[in-house]
């Protein structure tokens, strides 16, 4: 029995990690449009105080990529110039990591339910 302990394990720890992601995914989202704001990435690491096979987010760390240069003299931001910095969120990768933490979780979800029904398929053969 702790081969199914072990898969649910496993199963529950990657949903984990797919809610942190797409937790993070969405304060990009919410945040695309403010100025300085740098996008969140989100790592994945082995957990290793759990089962072999189960994973664990690693530490947030922040895209260092160049912030664009957006020109608006009436912002408060503005230098003299009229430029502030902007946010170097992309709506379109942020919807694709969105759809691909999406379906991570759903994919572990179908496993955690297939676990699930062997292990209760397991118990009804043993009862007979």
């Amino acid at each position: 029995m702790s081969e199914f302990s072990s898969a649910l394990s496993i199963a529950a720890s990657g949903m984990r990690s797919q809610t942190v992601r797409l937790s993070h995914v969405s304060e990009n989202i919410a945040n695309a449009d403010t100025p300085g704001y740098r996008r969140k990435l989100t790592s994945f690491e082995p957990d290793r105080r759990d089962v072999p096979g189960a994973v664990t987010t690693g530490p947030v760390r922040l895209d260092r990529t160049e912030l664009p240069q957006v020109y608006d003299p009436s912002h408060p931001l503005a230098d003299a110039s009229g430029y502030y910095n902007g946010s170097n969120v992309d709506l379109i990768v942020e919807i694709a990591d969105a759809r691909q933490a999406q379906r991570s979780y759903e994919a572990n979800m179908r496993v955690f339910d297939q676990v699930r029904q062997m292990s209760s398929s397991l118990n009804d053969l043993l009862r007979r």
